[in-house]
């Protein structure tokens, strides 16, 4: 499933390519069909992201607004494990080819290539959920968990089932955090990936925030400090913002050089996939384990 950072990106991607027209919005697959009626031909304005939520408000009204206004319909999409944005257009429409999952790479960055001023839409594939169009390029989405169209309300109340957004990182967001980890006694590690505990992180984030700043994931969380679990917020701040700006996930501080025998994803990671490899801090091989139905990665030598 994509990480908080995609679908920011994917906020992002969407605001600049289509924020101010009205493109005409269909479900080539037809289970949207409803919702593309009342979408198209509206101003799409600028997308907003909430962990792993994405809203994009249409209204007749081209005037912004904040998330949750009432007023505009939301366009709501969680991609879920197979949900995915695809992307084709002219010279004059830029975007990532895809963003979403299932990925060959994590966030990763492609160019369209070979686009021309005599560029024509592609006839869309027959699982496209929704697909975004003007004049310049088109927007496909396929395979996502869900897609509606909401009013104000709605956004608000899924929003206040949501835990803060490491990427907003709104004020409060720090102490609301340690606040309701401290309140439980689940493990840590299970506690970050809990979305009404904390919006958007995944597993990479979950493991490798937790060895940077070195808590032991089964550490209940009422038995975590507020000073180490505010670390643990900065840290999820600083890894997954680095996230938007790049494209893609790379946790691991240390530097390298590139005749670094270790491979790509070895280097890319602290803890991450790499059971059985020696810590990078302190030399402990990386130790594995399931929990809550996610398998989890830490080092038992230097995270307490």
């Amino acid at each position: 499933m994509p990480e908080g950072h995609t679908v920011h990106r994917l906020a992002g991607a969407l605001t600049e390519l289509f924020s101010g027209q009205r493109p005409a919005v269909t479900s080539p697959q037809g289970r949207f069909s409803q919702g593309a009626e009342r979408l198209t031909g509206r101003v799409a304005l600028p997308a907003h992201a909430w962990g792993k939520h994405f809203f994009m408000p249409f209204s007749h009204d081209p005037a912004p607004v904040s998330l949750g206004d009432d007023g505009p319909d939301w366009l709501h999409v969680h991609l879920g494990l197979y949900g995915s944005w695809s992307f084709a257009g002219d010279r004059h429409f830029v975007a990532e080819d895809t963003i979403g999952a299932p990925r060959r790479r994590i966030g990763e960055r492609e160019s369209l290539g070979g686009v021309s001023d005599e560029w024509e839409p592609p006839e869309p594939r027959d699982t496209v959920r929704v697909r975004l169009a003007h004049e310049h390029g088109i927007a496909d989405l396929t395979g996502p968990n869900q897609c509606q169209v909401l009013t104000g309300s709605d956004v608000r109340s899924i929003v206040s089932r949501l835990g803060p957004d490491p990427i907003r990182n709104d004020p409060g967001d720090r102490e609301r955090f340690t606040s309701l980890v401290r309140r439980r006694r689940v493990p840590v590690g299970q506690l970050v990936l809990d979305q009404a505990v904390a919006a958007g992180p995944g597993n990479i984030y979950r493991a490798d925030c937790l060895w940077r700043v070195g808590i032991h994931p089964l550490r209940p969380g009422n038995r975590v400090s507020e000073a180490r679990l505010g670390l643990l917020w900065d840290d999820l701040v600083v890894a997954m913002r680095e996230g938007v700006r790049d494209g893609f996930i790379q946790t691991n501080p240390l530097e390298f050089s590139p005749s670094d025998p270790a491979d790509e994803n070895d280097r890319r990671f602290a803890v991450y996939h790499r059971t059985g490899r020696p810590c990078w801090r302190c030399g402990t091989p990386v130790a594995d384990s399931m929990l809550a139905g996610r398998r989890l990665f830490w080092c038992p030598g230097c995270q307490h």
